[in-house]
């Protein structure tokens, strides 16, 4: 039985340069947005806090400090 990946959220590991694949699937979800970023999308992302982000704003409000 072939599985598809659509509108399946993807588990990453993400790594300094990349992202290596644990789950596949088609997205991942912004951790200050809550929104769904396509994998094909996906620019920004904290190899230390191992989140993803869905714009360059976001990316740096997680970088701030608290």
């Amino acid at each position: 039985m072939l599985m598809s990946n659509h509108s399946r959220q993807a588990r990453l590991h993400y790594l300094s340069g990349g992202f290596r694949v644990l789950s596949p699937g088609d997205h991942v979800v912004c951790a200050r947005t809550g929104e769904k970023i396509p994998l094909e999308e996906l620019h920004y992302w904290s190899a230390e806090r191992q989140e993803a982000y869905a714009t360059a704003e976001a990316a740096t409000a997680a970088m701030r400090p608290a």
